[in-house]
């Protein structure tokens, strides 16, 4: 067993390393320029939102499972649109605040990769032991809360198939990282 707190450099370097390859995947490689589309009349629905306060809408909307049994709601359902819909305070986007975040997401994925492949393994593992442990970890809690949103919430499948492998991607430099620097024996 690794105590966290032997495991601090390994957590900080991780973090830095997944932080510049989540800015490589979004600022410089070319697969997620296709995740989005422009809405039809944009400019008419963005009118009509315009004053719909941030938070996650679905539409047709039910309050209740009773409320969807109702036959005009269902029509509502085999007409469409059906979709759900995310707004956010109107303004630039925060980008300073949301990069900190990204970095205080990979500080704490870290640290949870860390406990749980401290509590597996020992000190002075061996390189690959410590790779596929906490590669498959990382990879675990980088990218498989996606899935669901290609479930339930209908984004496009290759969107999820895209950021999965970001995750991927992620979980081989955190991998690495650790492997490289897991602490020596006693």
């Amino acid at each position: 067993m690794v105590s966290l707190s032997d495991l601090w450099l390994i957590i900080l370097a991780a973090a830095a390393l997944s932080w510049i390859g989540s800015a490589i995947v979004w600022m410089v490689l070319p697969h997620h320029r296709s995740d989005y589309a422009a809405l039809p009349r944009e400019d008419d629905t963005i009118d009509s939102l315009r004053g719909v306060a941030p938070g996650f809408y679905n539409f047709p909307h039910c309050k209740t499972w009773e409320e969807f049994k109702q036959e005009e709601v269902r029509d509502k359902f085999r007409q469409g649109p059906v979709g759900y819909i995310t707004v956010v305070k109107p303004g630039l986007p925060p980008m300073g605040r949301n990069m900190v975040m990204q970095v205080l997401y990979f500080l704490v994925t870290g640290v949870l990769i860390a406990y749980i492949v401290g509590r597996a393994l020992p000190a002075g593992a061996d390189y690959m032991s410590v790779f596929r442990l906490s590669g498959a970890v990382a990879w675990a809690a980088y990218g498989f809360a996606i899935i669901p949103e290609g479930i339930w919430y209908g984004r496009p499948w290759s969107n999820v198939i895209k950021f999965l492998a970001d995750a991927l991607f992620y979980a081989l430099l955190t991998a690495g990282v650790f492997g490289w620097l897991w602490p020596a024996a006693g």
